[in-house]
């Protein structure tokens, strides 16, 4: 195999990476700040749930990977030529030693403790001789490997409740699913009758798939399966659509129930603590790296005195 490098201005990474992908059958396309490590060296990224400031660094340099060294070459002829690359340079045409690449991405991912007893574990993996509770889940497309602190924070909350607790979840509501590690978290928990939704077609896909992988129930689907009351709701998504959802999510959790949220950072906790006020006394229940888990329970229905 032979990797191209290229060095672009912003406003032809897309365009690039999308001819090298779809029209030149690179294998895969990575991209990265030209100048890391100098001066000129910028961040890409915003704030969590906000839009980037630009979609590519000032310059960048793209990584194409092609099956042999004259599909590079032409690819890098190709583009150079075109009217639209002004600015575009080609830097290298280099050969890239064989190797097990299934393998080698495939070690990247070990297993997860979420606690002693309980394993997030790839499907090339045995899992440890003490996990009690093991998720299958291989990475994808579909946000939660279980490695991000907001996801370990959940399984944990998840884990961590008791008995007659979690004999009480007939109805569970995972809003923002993902790739379905919550939903399928609670299902090993003893959780039933579980809505994992998402707007994202992906990710209703490799939630169906991760939950068939586990041999647990739920239904999957966009916001509109959400129905009526749940006795725990679970959403990992981020600070802002959290605030905008709160109505909706605190209406979903039943009297007497469990609101759990995560994706937000520690210095967000206040503002979260003010959108639900209306609806429920949120709290921090745990902390790791920089985020927090979110936590209230509604308040049981009052007791009728005969």
């Amino acid at each position: 195999m032979h990797e191209l490098v290229l060095r672009a201005p912003e406003p032809l990474v897309e365009a690039l990476s999308d001819a090298l992908m779809g029209e030149l059958d690179a294998l895969s396309v990575s991209v990265e700040d030209a100048d890391s490590g100098s001066d000129g060296e910028s961040a890409l990224f915003g704030e969590p749930g906000l839009p980037p400031p630009a979609q590519a660094w000032p310059h960048s340099m793209l990584r194409a990977l092609f099956a042999d060294e004259r599909r590079a070459t032409d690819a890098a002829a190709l583009l150079a030529a075109q009217d639209w690359a002004q600015g575009l340079r080609v830097e290298a045409i280099v050969a890239v030693p064989d190797a097990d690449w299934v393998r080698l991405t495939q070690a990247q991912f070990a297993p997860v403790e979420i606690t002693p007893t309980f394993w997030i574990v790839p499907s090339w993996h045995e899992p440890p001789a003490q996990a009690e509770r093991v998720i299958r889940l291989d990475p994808g497309q579909a946000f939660g490997t279980g490695t991000h602190p907001t996801t370990r924070m959940c399984l944990r909350w998840i884990a961590a409740q008791d008995a007659p607790r979690r004999a009480g979840w007939t109805r569970v509501l995972d809003y923002g699913c993902g790739s379905g590690v919550l939903a399928i978290g609670a299902a090993l928990h003893g959780a039933r009758g579980i809505d994992a939704i998402d707007i994202d077609p992906e990710a209703l896909e490799a939630a169906q798939a991760n939950a068939a992988a586990n041999g647990v129930a739920m239904r999957v689907g966009g916001p509109q399966r959400a129905q009526g009351a749940y006795p725990l709701v679970l959403a990992n998504i981020l600070a802002q659509p959290l605030k905008l959802l709160a109505p909706l999510l605190a209406g979903h959790v039943a009297p007497g129930g469990d609101l759990v949220l995560a994706g937000i950072l520690e210095r967000q906790a206040d503002e979260l603590r003010a959108a639900y006020a209306p609806w429920c006394d949120l709290g921090v229940a745990d902390r790791d790296d920089g985020w927090v888990l979110m936590h209230a329970r509604r308040a049981p229905p009052p007791t009728r005195v005969a």
